[in-house]
């Protein structure tokens, strides 16, 4: 074989796996993605095309060409029609029935020309030997047919670029690479055919195959680094940049196939890098989120995003291709913040009493009981103090009642300065009131009630310009948290708290009683 000729051939070699190997990917990894179908048949004849052209090149007799360039003309007239509808496909126009059809007349009177033109010589006019380069070829005349298939094949082309150009005006910045390199890939067969028709190709070779080689090297980098079919086709009609719910897509391989903008502020590390990667990988820092979208069940999930907590409504909604099948799932996040803090803020209500502003009897015994679990889990102990007001019905009686619902507060407030954020105090009933300490010793509980004895026997209350002084009665219970304890753990608490204050008063009122083995004996 002619060096010259060698080199053509591995190029036209090269051209043809390539397509075989485009044409086998397509199969596995994207067969249900719209346009697909047609990639996977224009790369399967590209490659028929190619081989036959190569052993039309190899071969040494007229006949032998002949029959060669028969069995390219089974597969080439039908290549610009696939690219055609890979690209309406691809964006979403249906074709209607009658021009689907019509769009395959000419391609299979190609066909038909080409094999009878012995009989008519519409397709080619002459058909001759050459031997006159470094290897031989056939040089082809040709005729009205040969034109008419050239200027569809033309159009063909160029109507996909301009329908992919119309699409790059819609489509985000991140997919405008993959549609320009698939209007790249078609405009080098126009290229190859303009010279190989004006007969400025080398030594008349038809560069129509070596064309393909570069056009489906541009449509391969689309494919393989760009996920072109498992990426804009399921996106591009679903997820619009306008809307305010943060918006993500998955394939069936729970790849990151598609985001808006409202979901880059959401998930900040989501950029075009992370199209086209596992969401496994791109929220492995995250596993919480990871577990909620794992699921697939409808959920609230709350964030901290730029130093403000924030909540959203995750929904799921499935992608289904034209024919049904399921080929993905849409996860939207729907920003419920100002409902929760609504509803943050009515159950925050609901858990005070409205006149002291402190708990009122069942959330503190609700928040008492969280507390418990916390112990039950880490271990640890727990202190309960609970106090009243010494002879509040004498001033009920005294001053009335807005003068006794303004002392309730005035204690109130002096007990909530004394405690820490961490400590629960509500209002047990009447002028009664209960503080449960955390992990704090009997020893801190006592020292903790004698301050706030002090404070309140020292601080009048000033209404009406005049000055009225109460003192208060504290009972305290402390125990540590043992194997086996149970939520009657924290009502004998409570009770032991309770016994310990009447025995406060028994003992002349305004001091502080702890429950002690003692005081469990001379009660």
């Amino acid at each position: 074989m002619e060096h010259e000729l060698l080199k053509y051939v591995i190029v036209i070699l090269i051209a043809g796996f390539f397509s075989v190997f485009l044409c086998g990917y397509g199969c596995m990894k994207m067969k249900d993605a719209p346009g697909a179908r047609y990639y996977i048949l224009v790369t399967f004849m590209s490659a028929v095309f190619t081989f036959s052209y190569v052993f039309e090149l190899t071969s040494s007799t007229l006949e032998q060409m002949k029959f060669w360039l028969g069995i390219e003309y089974l597969a080439m007239p039908f290549i610009p029609v696939f690219l055609l509808f890979m690209c309406f496909d691809y964006v979403g126009q249906k074709i209607k029935p009658w021009m689907y059809s019509l769009l395959y007349v000419i391609p299979i009177m190609t066909i038909f020309m080409h094999h009878t033109n012995d009989l008519h010589h519409l397709y080619y006019t002459s058909m001759e030997f050459n031997n006159d380069g470094p290897f031989p070829i056939i040089d082809l005349e040709g005729g009205p047919w040969f034109y008419i298939h050239s200027i569809f094949l033309f159009l063909c082309l160029m109507i996909s670029i301009i329908i992919l150009l119309m699409q790059l005006k819609k489509s985000v910045v991140r997919f405008r690479t993959q549609i320009l390199l698939m209007v790249a890939g078609l405009v080098f067969p126009i290229i190859a055919n303009y010279y190989y028709i004006n007969g400025w190709s080398p030594y008349g070779i038809d560069l129509g195959p070596v064309s393909m080689s570069l056009s489906f090297l541009f449509h391969g980098i689309a494919i393989v680094s760009f996920q072109m079919f498992n990426v804009a086709p399921i996106a591009r009609d679903i997820v619009f940049e306008s809307i305010q719910e943060g918006v993500m897509v998955l394939n069936n391989q729970r790849i990151i196939v598609d985001y808006n903008h409202v979901m880059h502020t959401i998930i900040p590390i989501l950029n075009t890098q992370t199209i086209g990667k596992p969401i496994e990988q791109v929220f492995d820092g995250n596993p919480r989120l990871l577990e909620r979208i794992s699921n697939g069940k409808a959920c609230d999930h709350q964030m901290i995003i730029a130093g403000e907590k924030r909540y959203y409504h995750i929904r799921f909604s499935p992608v289904q291709n034209k024919n049904g099948l399921h080929i993905g799932k849409i996860i939207s996040f729907v920003n419920i913040t100002e409902r929760m803090q609504i509803q943050e803020k009515l159950e925050h209500l609901a858990s005070m009493d409205g006149l002291t502003k402190v708990l009122n009897r069942t959330f503190f015994i609700k928040q008492m009981e969280e507390t418990f679990e916390s112990l039950e889990r880490d271990g640890g102990s727990m202190a309960v103090i609970m106090f009243d007001i010494d002879h509040f019905k004498n001033v009920n009686d005294t001053f009335g009642h807005e003068v006794g619902d303004y002392v309730l507060t005035h204690v109130a407030a002096i007990a909530k300065e004394s405690i820490r954020a961490t400590d629960i105090m509500g209002r047990y009933g009447g002028e009664e009131f209960i503080i449960c300490l955390k992990n704090r010793s009997m020893q801190e509980a006592y020292a903790l009630a004698e301050t706030i004895r002090t404070r309140v026997s020292e601080k009048y209350a000033y209404i009406n310009k005049k000055e009225i002084y109460v003192t208060s009665s504290f009972g305290i219970a402390h125990d540590s948290l043992g194997a086996g304890d149970n939520q009657e753990f924290i009502h004998s608490l409570m009770r032991q708290a309770d016994q310990a204050l009447y025995a406060a008063k028994r003992n002349g009122r305004n001091c502080v009683r702890s429950y002690t083995n003692a005081l469990r004996y001379t009660m």
